[in-house]
């Protein structure tokens, strides 16, 4: 597929937020505040994947300090399984270890197969298991990968 790449603008929000409520369920999708908090993070970084025009998928993380995190990484249905979630993750781990990150972080539910495969696919492995991180009843693997430098990754 030919997906485009940009940065997410402010007048992107409302579509990033119906994105995120399609993707995940109630009480894991983020609320409008939260989102928009996310998004406007000092260290915050947010990329949408287009297609035809449309955005169809979108990433945030931030990072300081060698520490990254992605927060989400939301497709819409259509688009999954094409490609465009990986080259958002593939572009933000680009620009993560061009600011000095050296390790990234996730959070996945534990009952999410789909998204673990998709998570070790592209390097990150489980460290750890937050208790009933979701809706205080769901478990998560905190997952991590190393990134290295720039010279080192061409």
């Amino acid at each position: 597929m030919n997906f485009t790449f940009r940065p997410c603008q402010p007048t992107d929000f409302e579509t990033l937020y119906r994105i995120d409520r399609a993707c995940y369920e109630p009480g894991i999708a983020y609320s409008r505040r939260t989102l928009r908090s996310f998004l406007t993070l000092r260290e915050s970084h947010c990329w949408v994947a287009c297609l035809a025009g449309e955005i169809a998928g979108f990433l945030i993380a931030f990072w300081e300090d060698g520490l990254g995190h992605v927060i989400t990484i939301d497709v819409v249905e259509s688009a999954r399984r094409l490609g465009a979630g990986s080259a958002l993750l593939a572009l933000a781990e680009r620009e993560m270890s061009q600011g000095g990150v050296r390790r990234v972080d996730i959070e996945t539910a534990t009952n999410k197969r789909p998204a673990i495969a998709f998570w070790n696919k592209h390097g990150y492995r489980a460290i750890g298991v937050h208790p009933r991180y979701y809706q205080g009843r769901i478990d998560a693997y905190l997952m991590s990968k190393r990134l290295a430098p720039p010279s080192a990754a061409k």
